[in-house]
C-alpha cells in the first residue's frame, strides 16, 4: 500500500473531499473537520498513542508480571498477523525508495509515514511477545491501538471504493484492503483472552472471579459480570454462586498492610516510643500514638491505597475531558443544522463524534467509579479490622468509656461515612475546574452576558447555605430524638418480662410514641427544607438561563437567540448546575467524614491493656509459687484513684485460695489485676502457667454449646462429657433440642442465668489450664447445684485438683474446704490465712460470718436456675430415649468449627434452632407490600402527587419547546421581533415548573412521614401485644433491627427513592416525547433500545435485590461479632484466644465482601450499559436529524438532541431508583412481619369481673392448674390444686426445673394455663384484663431492672406517689443516704439500664419500687440475691414490716429464707410433691428434708 496517500500530495489539494460531496464547496466553518485534517490525524495519532503509552505499559508489566503464557494458537495468529503488517509496511517504505532510486521525485511524507508506521507495528508486535512472557492474557493498550489503526484504512477504503479507479492502481487498492483486513483481524483477536499461565503462583479458588478471564472490552463494559446477573435472574443466589475473594481484597491482606503502615507512621512521630514486641502476639499492645491522632492514620491510608485512588482520578480527568467535548460538538452540530449549504458528511461525522465522546466519557467515568467503589470496600475492610483488633486490647478504663453500641456505631456509621467520602474527594478541586470551563464556554457563546450567570449562582449560594444550615439543625434534632427512641426501645425489649409482669406496656408506649411524634415533626420540617433545596438546584439552571438570555437579548449587539446559543447554553448550564449542586454536598460529606475519621482515630488511640502489667510465663517449671504480687497498687485508669493498695500475695502450686469481703471491697478488681487488666501504678505481678478465667457475669457466644465450651480448642469427646457432667450441664444439654450442637441465642438469651454461669465455668475447665481465676461462679446456682459444682469441679477432690485456683465467693459455707482465705476490705488485704487461723484471730472473717447471722457451714447462696432457659430444659434427669449429649459429636481431631459448620450447613434441621431466625428474603417484593405502603400514605394523596408530577413535567416540556420556537424566530435587522414575549412566557413556564416541583416533592415527603408514623405505631402495637414466649424465641437484635434500621429506611429512604423514581421516570417520558416529536423516524430505533433497556433492568433488579439483602445479613453478623467480642474481650484475653477471634472476624468480613464486590460490579454493569444505551439515543436523535435536515429547524433539533444528552444518566437512575425502592420496600415487609403472630389476651376488658379494690384479701386458689411453655412441649406444671389463704406467707422450693417460677408466671398470665385455672378472691384470673391483673400483683424478680431516665421515674413509673413516699421507701431499703449524695438526687439520670450503679444497688432500688406499689399479693423471686448476708436480713425485716397483711409467695433458693413461712410448697417435675410447715416437712424426711440436708439446714 502506498502509505503516502494517507496525506494529500502537494498537487492533490485534498481532492478526496469531492468523493464525499461532489457538488458542494467546503464551508470555511468546518476547516477543523476537513477530510484532510481527519486523514492527517488518523495517520499520526495511532503511532503517537503507542509510543507514549507503550514504554509505560512495558515498565508496568515488567514490574507486575506473572508466569509466562503457553504459546497458544491465539498468540501465534497475532504474531503472524503482526509480521504480515510489518512486511506490508516494509513494502510501503521500499516503494518510494525504489522510485527515488529510479529518479522519480517523492514527497518526504511518502517516506516518513510508512517508516513511522513500520517502527510502530514492530513495537506493537514486540509488545504482543512481551505480554506472553509476563502473563498478560488481554491487553487494553493494544486494543486501543488496533482500534485507532482501523480509522485510517477505513477512510482510505471508503474513498477508494467510491472513486472506483481500481484498474489504474490495483496494487494500491489491494494494499489498502489488505491493511484494513489485517488491522481488523488484530482488533478482533485483541477482544479474545489467551490461555492461563503454565504455573500459577496462587492456588485457584473454587469459584474465581471471572474478571481475570475477561477480555479488555468485557472489562471496560463489565460484561464479565453478566453470568452472575443471569444466574440471579434465573434462580435464587446462594453462597456457591458468589465469586471467591481475591487476595488483594481479603481482610487479612488489607488489615496487615494498613497496620504495618500505621505502625511505621506512629513510630516516625517525634517522642513516640515503639512498644516492645517481646512475648506472645496476643499480649502485644496494638497502637497508641501519643501525640497526633489523625495524621499517622491518614498517612498510612494514603500509602496503602494511593495507587488505586490516583488511577481512578486519572480516569475521572479523562472522562471530564470528553464531558466538555460534547457541548462543543453539539455547538458544531447545531451550526451544521442551521447551515443549509454544509456538507452532509460533516453531520454524519459530528453525530459519530458526539456518540464516541459520550461513550468514552461513560467508560472512563465508570472505570473511575469502579475503582472508587473497590477502594471504598478495601478501606472499609481495613479500618474495620483495625477497630476489631483494637477492641481486643482495650483497657478496662477505655471499655467503661465506650459501650458496645458505640463500637458498632463506629463500624456501621463512621467507617461507612469515611469510605463514602472517597467519591467526593476529587470534587473539592475538580468541580472548580468544571465551573471555570463552563464559564469559558458561556463567554464564547454569549460574550459578557455570561457574567450574569456568575451573579445568579452567587446569589443562590446564600439561600442554599441557609437552607442547609436550618435543615442540619432539624436533622440533629431528629437524630437526638431517634437516639432517645432507640435507647428506650432497646431497654424495653431487653426488660420486656419485667414490663409485662408489672403491666407497664401502656406507659412505655405513650412515652415512646411521644418521642416518636417529636422525631417525625423534625423529620417533616427537615424534608420540606430538603424539597426547597432540591427545587432551588433543579430550577437554578432555568433561573440562570432566563437571566442570561434576558440580558443577552437586551444588551448584546448580536442579541438574536439562535439554537446554538440557546441549547448549548442549557447543556453547559446543566453541567454547571451539577457542579454547583455537587460542591456543597461534597464539602458536607467530607466534613462528616472528617468528624467520623477523628472519632475513629480517637478510638484507635484509646488506652490499651499494659502488656507489661503482668509478667506471664507458660513454662511448666516446678516453681513453688504460681502467682506472686509484690507491693501492688492498681487503678482502673490513669485518671481514676487506685482501687487496690499495697497488695502482697503469693499463691503456691495447687492451692485453693478463697477471696471474700463485703460488696465493693475489690474482689473482682484483684482478679482483673492478676490478669493484667488494671493499670499497675506500682509493684509487680507474676503468673506462671496458662490461665483460665470465669467472669462474674457469664459471657457466652452466639454459637453452639460445644463451640462455647471448647472455645477454639481441639475437640476431645470424653473430656467434654466429663466436663459437662462435672459442671452439672449433662442433663441440661441432653434436654436441649440438638444436644451439644444446639445454638445459643444472643447474650445467652435462651439459657437461664445458672446455665450461662455453668457454661462459662465449663469453658474454663475444658482448657486444662494451670491457674483458674473464678469470680463468684457459684452465685447464680441453686444450693444443691452449687454444692455439686464445688465438689466435682472446684473443691479438693474436683476436676481442678492440683491446679492453682483463686475463688471469689459470697458462698461462705465452702470456706472450710479452702486451703487459704483472703479477706479484702476497702481495696486492701485485711487478713489472710487458713480458715481455722482466721477464726482464731477473730478478725474480718469472723465479722463477715457474724453479719450473716448463721454458722458458716449453713449459708448457701444461689439464684433461680430455671428462668428463661429452654422450655422443659434443665431437668435433673433426661428422658430415657435421649442420647448422651456428646454422642452425636464428631470424632476427636476435628476442629469444633467444622462440627458447627456441619451441623448448621449440611443438616440445618439437626440444629433444632429455638430462636426465630431473621431470615434473608429472596425474590421480588410482592405487590401487596407496595399497596400496603400506599394505603398508609393515603389514596387521595397518592393521586394528587402523581397529578403534580405530571403538571410540573408538562411545564418543563413546554419550557424546552418554547425555547426552540424562540431560537427559530426569524432575525430582522439583527433582532427578533417577539423576544420580550418569548422571554416572559419562558420565565412563567419555569416558575410554574418550580412550584409544581416543590409541591410534588413535598407531597411525597409528607406522605412518607404519614405512612412511616402509621407503620411504626402498628409495629409497636404488634410487638407490645405479643406474648412473652415470642420474646424468648426472637433475638433482641432482630427486634431492634425492625425498630431502628428498618424504621429509619421507612422514614428516610423510601420517600427519597420514591421521589427520585418519579422525577426520573417523568423526565424520561419527556425526553422520549421530545425526540419522537422532533424526529418521528427515531421511534424505529427507540423501540429496540427500549427492549434492551427492559432486559438490562430485569437482569439487574432481580440480582441486585438479592445481593443487597445478602450483604445486609452478612454485615449484621460482622457487627454482632464485634459487639460480642467487645463484651467478652476480658475472657478472650484471659484465654489468649485473640488470634482465633481475629481470624473469625476476618472470615466474617471476607464473607461480607464476597457479596459487596458483586453488588458494586452489578451497579457498574448497569450504569455502563444503560449509559451506552442513552448515548445510543443521542446518536439516533442526531442521525435522524441529519436524515431529516431538509425539513427540520435548528431549534427543534437542539431541543431534541440536548434532551437526549440529559437522558444518558436518567436511564440508569430510573432503574437504580426502582431497585433502591424495591430494596427499601423490604423494610415495610419486615416491619409488618409481626402482624400475623398470635397476640396475648386483652389488656383491659370492657366488662371486667374484678372490682376496683380487687383483690381485697389476696386469697389464691389453683384448680387443677397446668401450663406448657410452647404448644409442642409437655406440661411444665401439671395438676396443681391448692388454696393459699389471704395474708399467708408461702415458700416455694424445689430443684432446678421443678416449675417453681412457672407458678408465678402462670399467676401473672405470662404463660396462659394449658389446663385448669387460678382464682384470686373468688374471681378467675382469665376473666380479668392482663393489665388489671398485673397491676394488682407485685413481683420482685431475680434480675434487677432499671430503665433509661431519672431515678424518680424508675421508682414511680406511673407518677402515683409523692416525693415523701419515695424517700420513705428509699430509707427502708437503706438507700436514702446514697441517693442524697447523687447529683440531682431523685432526678439523677440513670445511664443505660443503671450501668453506673452496682448490681446490689439496682436490686435495692427495685425493692423500693415494689414497696411503693403496696399490692395485696407479693411474689419474691430471690429479691436479695445481690446483697451481702447482713444486709439481706435487714431487707427481710423491712419486707415483713411493709407487707404484713399481704399474701406473699416466696420462690426460695436460699432455704433459710423459707424457714419462717407459714407453709412451704415443694415442687418436683411440675407437681406439688409436698406441702406443709417447715417443721412438718423436715419431720417427714422427704424431698424438703433432702434439700435442707444438702444446704446444711438439717
Amino acid at each position: 500500500m502506498n502509505r503516502g496517500r494517507s496525506m494529500a500530495t502537494p498537487g492533490e489539494q485534498c481532492a478526496g473531499l469531492r468523493v464525499w460531496n461532489q457538488t458542494e464547496q467546503e464551508p470555511a466553518a468546518y476547516h477543523l473537520l476537513s477530510l484532510c485534517f481527519v486523514r492527517a490525524a488518523s495517520s499520526w495519532v495511532p503511532p503517537m498513542y503507542l509510543w507514549v503509552l507503550g514504554p509505560i505499559y512495558l515498565l508496568y508489566i515488567h514490574r507486575h508480571g506473572r508466569c509466562y503464557l503457553r504459546m497458544s494458537h491465539l498468540f501465534k495468529t497475532k504474531m503472524v498477523l503482526g509480521l504480515a503488517l510489518i512486511l506490508l509496511y516494509t513494502f510501503n517504505v521500499a516503494v518510494p525508495l525504489w522510485r527515488i532510486h529510479q529518479g522519480v521525485p517523492q514527497a518526504p511524507e511518502l517516506l516518513i509515514h510508512p517508516t513511522v508506521w513500520l517502527t510502530t507495528m514492530s513495537f506493537a508486535t514486540f509488545l504482543i511477545h512481551m505480554e506472553r512472557r509476563k502473563g498478560v492474557r488481554s491487553s487494553g493498550v493494544l486494543f486501543g491501538y488496533w482500534l485507532l489503526c482501523c480509522i485510517l484504512p477505513g477512510i482510505n477504503t471508503v474513498q477508494q471504493a467510491s472513486a472506483g479507479n481500481f484498474r489504474q492502481e490495483p496494487l494500491h487498492h489491494l494494499a489498502t484492503y489488505l491493511c484494513l483486513s489485517l488491522v481488523v483481524a488484530e482488533l478482533v483477536l485483541s477482544c479474545l483472552v489467551d490461555q492461563p499461565p503454565f504455573f500459577s503462583e496462587d492456588s485457584q479458588p473454587l469459584n474465581p472471579c471471572p474478571e481475570a478471564e475477561a477480555s479488555f472490552p468485557s472489562k471496560a463494559m463489565f460484561w464479565w459480570a453478566s453470568g452472575l446477573l443471569w444466574r440471579g435472574y434465573k434462580k435464587l443466589l446462594g453462597p456457591k454462586d458468589l465469586w471467591s475473594l481475591g487476595r488483594e481484597n481479603s481482610s487479612e491482606e488489607l488489615v496487615s498492610q494498613l497496620e504495618r503502615e500505621w505502625r511505621r507512621s506512629c513510630n516516625g512521630l517525634p517522642g513516640h516510643k515503639g512498644h516492645s514486641s517481646v512475648g506472645a502476639p496476643e499480649t502485644e499492645a496494638f497502637l497508641q500514638p501519643e501525640r497526633s491522632q489523625r495524621g499517622p492514620l491518614l498517612r498510612a491510608i494514603w500509602r496503602v491505597f494511593r495507587s488505586t485512588f490516583l488511577l481512578g482520578t486519572l480516569s475521572l480527568v479523562i472522562s471530564d475531558a470528553f464531558r466538555f467535548a460534547v457541548p462543543k460538538l453539539l455547538s458544531l452540530f447545531l451550526e451544521f443544522m442551521g447551515d443549509r449549504n454544509s456538507s452532509a458528511w460533516t453531520g454524519w461525522l459530528l453525530a459519530v463524534l458526539m456518540f464516541a465522546a459520550a461513550c468514552l466519557q461513560t467508560l472512563f467515568e465508570q472505570q473511575h467509579m469502579y475503582r472508587a467503589k473497590v477502594l471504598q470496600m478495601r478501606l472499609r475492610t481495613a479500618i474495620t479490622g483495625l477497630v476489631y483488633r483494637k477492641v481486643l486490647v482495650l483497657s478496662s478504663g477505655s471499655r467503661k468509656s465506650s459501650a458496645a453500641g458505640d463500637v458498632v456505631n463506629l463500624v456501621s456509621v463512621d467507617i461507612q461515612r469515611l469510605a463514602e467520602s472517597i467519591i467526593y474527594l476529587n470534587g473539592l478541586w475538580l468541580l472548580f475546574l468544571w465551573i471555570f470551563v463552563c464559564f469559558v464556554y458561556l463567554w464564547q457563546l454569549l460574550g459578557p452576558s455570561a457574567l450574569t450567570a456568575v451573579a445568579v449562582f452567587l446569589s443562590l449560594l446564600p439561600l442554599n447555605f441557609f437552607i442547609t444550615k436550618k435543615r442540619g439543625f432539624h436533622q440533629e434534632e431528629q437524630m437526638r430524638q431517634k437516639a432517645s427512641r432507640a435507647r428506650l426501645t432497646s431497654s424495653m425489649l431487653r426488660t420486656v418480662r419485667t414490663i409485662k409482669s408489672h403491666g407497664w406496656e401502656h406507659a412505655f408506649l405513650e412515652r415512646l410514641l411521644h418521642i416518636r411524634g417529636q422525631e417525625l415533626s423534625a423529620l417533616k420540617t427537615s424534608t420540606l427544607l430538603f424539597s426547597v433545596s432540591l427545587v432551588s438546584f433543579q430550577v437554578s439552571t432555568f433561573l440562570v438561563a432566563l437571566v442570561v438570555f434576558a440580558v443577552h437579548t437586551l444588551v448584546a449587539e448580536d442579541n438574536a437567540m439562535d439554537a446554538e446559543k440557546a441549547f448549548v447554553t442549557l447543556t453547559v448550564l446543566s453541567i454547571l448546575n451539577k457542579a454547583q449542586a455537587f460542591l456543597p454536598f461534597s464539602v458536607h460529606c467530607i466534613v462528616q467524614a472528617r468528624v467520623s475519621f477523628d472519632r475513629l482515630a480517637a478510638f484507635l488511640c484509646l488506652e490499651e491493656v499494659d502488656p507489661n502489667g503482668m509478667i506471664a510465663s507458660n513454662s511448666r517449671r516446678s516453681s513453688k509459687d504460681r502467682i506472686s504480687v509484690h507491693n501492688g497498687t492498681f487503678a482502673w485508669s490513669q485518671e481514676s484513684p487506685p482501687c487496690l493498695h499495697g497488695i502482697n500475695l503469693t499463691v503456691p502450686q495447687g492451692c485453693l485460695l478463697a477471696v471474700v469481703g463485703p460488696v465493693g471491697a475489690g474482689k473482682s478488681s484483684l482478679l482483673s489485676a492478676l490478669l493484667g487488666e488494671l493499670l499497675k501504678v506500682e509493684g509487680s505481678v507474676s503468673i506462671e502457667g496458662s490461665v483460665a478465667y470465669v467472669p462474674q457475669e457469664a459471657w457466652v457466644q452466639n454459637t453452639s454449646v460445644v463451640e462455647n465450651v471448647c472455645f477454639r480448642q481441639e475437640l476431645d469427646l470424653p473430656w467434654l462429657q466429663k466436663v459437662l457432667d462435672a459442671c452439672a450441664l449433662g442433663s441440661d444439654v441432653a434436654s436441649f433440642p440438638a444436644g451439644v450442637h444446639t445454638p445459643i441465642g444472643e447474650q445467652g438469651m435462651n439459657l437461664s442465668g445458672g446455665q450461662k454461669q455453668r457454661l462459662s465455668l465449663a469453658r474454663a475447665v475444658y482448657k486444662k489450664a494451670a491457674i483458674y481465676l473464678l469470680d463468684d461462679p457459684l452465685a447464680a446456682l441453686d444450693a444443691h447445684v452449687s454444692q455439686q459444682v464445688f465438689k466435682q469441679v472446684i473443691g479438693p477432690s474436683g476436676l481442678l485438683q492440683g491446679t492453682t485456683r483463686i475463688l471469689v465467693t459470697h458462698t461462705l459455707h465452702v470456706l472450710p474446704q479452702a486451703d487459704r482465705i483472703l479477706v479484702l476490705a476497702n481495696g486492701t488485704i485485711a487478713e489472710m490465712g487458713s480458715y481455722q487461723d482466721l477464726l482464731q484471730r477473730n478478725g474480718a472473717l469472723v465479722g463477715l460470718l457474724d453479719g450473716a447471722r448463721q454458722p458458716a457451714g449453713t449459708h448457701d447462696a444461689a439464684t433461680s436456675d430455671d428462668l428463661g432457659g429452654f422450655p422443659g430444659g434443665g431437668r435433673p434427669t433426661c428422658r430415657p430415649d435421649r442420647p448422651r449429649p456428646t454422642e452425636a459429636a464428631p470424632v476427636k481431631g476435628r476442629s469444633t468449627s467444622e462440627v458447627q459448620m456441619e451441623a448448621s450447613l449440611d443438616d440445618p434441621e439437626a440444629t433444632g434452632l429455638t430462636a426465630e431466625e431473621d431470615s434473608v428474603r429472596y425474590g421480588r417484593v410482592k405487590t401487596t407490600i407496595y399497596l400496603s405502603y400506599l394505603r398508609a400514605v393515603g389514596t387521595p394523596l397518592c393521586t394528587y402527587t402523581l397529578f403534580l408530577f405530571l403538571c410540573q413535567q408538562v411545564a418543563s416540556f413546554s419550557q424546552g419547546y418554547w425555547l426552540s420556537l424562540w431560537a427559530d424566530d426569524p432575525v430582522v435587522d439583527g433582532r427578533q421581533m417577539h423576544a420580550a414575549l418569548r422571554g416572559w412566557v419562558f420565565g412563567l413556564l419555569g416558575c410554574l415548573q418550580a412550584i409544581g416541583l416543590f409541591a410534588s416533592m413535598a407531597a411525597v415527603f409528607l406522605g412518607g412521614a404519614r405512612a412511616s408514623g402509621l407503620l411504626f405505631r402498628s409495629l409497636l402495637w404488634d410487638v407490645a401485644r405479643s406474648p412473652i414466649g415470642f420474646f424468648e424465641r426472637t433475638p433482641v437484635g432482630n427486634l431492634l433491627n425492625r425498630f431502628s434500621k428498618e424504621t429509619d429506611t421507612v422514614d428516610v429512604d423510601i420517600p427519597d427513592k420514591l421521589r427520585s423514581l418519579l422525577t426520573y421516570a417523568f423526565g424520561l417520558l419527556e425526553v422520549g416525547l421530545a425526540v419522537t416529536m422532533a424526529t418521528p423516524l427515531a421511534i424505529v430505533a427507540i423501540l429496540p433500545l427500549m427492549v434492551l433497556y427492559a432486559g438490562f433492568q430485569s437482569l439487574y433488579v432481580a440480582t441486585s435485590c438479592q445481593l443487597r439483602r445478602l450483604e445486609s445479613a452478612r454485615y449484621s453478623s460482622v457487627c454482632s461479632h464485634m459487639a460480642e467480642t467487645f463484651q467478652g474481650s476480658l475472657v478472650v484475653r484471659a484465654f489468649r484466644a485473640q488470634a482465633s477471634f481475629t481470624a473469625q472476624h476476618d472470615a466474617l468480613m471476607d464473607e461480607n465482601q464476597r457479596v459487596s464486590f458483586p453488588k458494586l460490579v452489578a451497579d457498574r454493569w448497569l450504569a455502563t450499559n444503560l449509559e451506552l444505551l442513552g448515548n445510543g439515543l443521542v446518536f439516533v436523535a442526531a442521525t435522524c436529524a441529519v436524515l431529516s435536515k431538509a425539513h427540520l429547524s435548528a431549534g427543534l433539533v437542539g431541543f431534541s438532541v440536548s434532551a437526549a444528552l440529559q437522558v444518558t444518566q436518567t436511564l440508569q437512575w430510573v432503574v437504580r431508583s426502582w431497585t433502591d425502592l424495591e430494596n427499601s420496600m423490604v423494610a415495610v415487609e419486615r416491619v409488618q412481619d409481626y402482624a400475623r403472630i398470635p397476640k396475648e389476651a386483652p389488656w383491659r376488658l370492657p366488662t371486667c369481673a374484678a372490682q376496683p379494690l380487687w383483690p381485697c384479701g389476696g386469697q389464691i386458689e389453683f384448680r387443677d392448674f397446668g401450663l406448657r411453655h410452647r404448644p409442642e412441649l409437655p406440661l411444665a406444671v401439671q395438676g396443681v390444686s391448692l388454696k393459699i389463704h389471704a395474708g399467708e406467707k408461702v415458700g416455694i422450693v424445689g430443684r432446678t426445673g421443678a416449675g417453681k417460677s412457672s407458678l408465678a408466671w402462670g399467676l401473672l398470665r405470662l404463660q396462659e394455663a394449658a389446663e385448669g385455672n387460678i382464682w384470686i378472691d373468688g374471681v378467675p384470673i382469665t376473666h380479668v384484663g392482663l393489665h388489671t391483673l398485673r397491676s394488682r400483683i407485685t413481683i420482685i424478680p431475680q434480675d434487677p431492672v432499671l430503665f433509661p431516665g431519672s431515678l424518680r421515674m424508675n421508682l414511680d413509673l406511673l407518677q402515683e406517689h409523692t416525693d415523701e413516699g419515695i424517700w420513705a421507701a428509699l430509707e427502708t431499703v437503706q438507700l436514702k443516704a446514697f441517693v442524697t449524695s447523687l447529683p440531682g438526687q431523685l432526678q439523677y439520670e440513670c445511664a443505660g439500664q443503671g450501668d453506673d450503679l452496682s448490681v446490689g444497688q439496682k436490686q435495692l432500688l427495685c425493692l423500693a419500687r415494689a414497696l411503693l406499689r403496696k399490692t395485696q399479693i407479693l411474689i419474691l423471686d430471690e429479691a436479695t440475691a445481690s446483697v451481702d448476708p447482713g444486709t439481706e436480713m435487714q431487707m427481710q425485716a423491712a419486707l415483713e414490716r411493709w407487707f404484713t397483711q399481704c399474701t406473699v409467695l416466696l420462690i426460695a433458693h436460699r432455704l433459710r429464707s423459707v424457714m419462717d413461712c407459714a407453709r412451704v410448697l415443694v415442687m418436683d417435675e411440675g407437681q406439688v410433691a409436698e406441702s406443709g410447715s417447715p417443721a412438718q416437712l423436715l419431720a417427714q424426711k422427704g424431698l424438703f428434708y433432702r434439700l435442707a440436708h444438702e444446704s446444711g439446714l438439717a
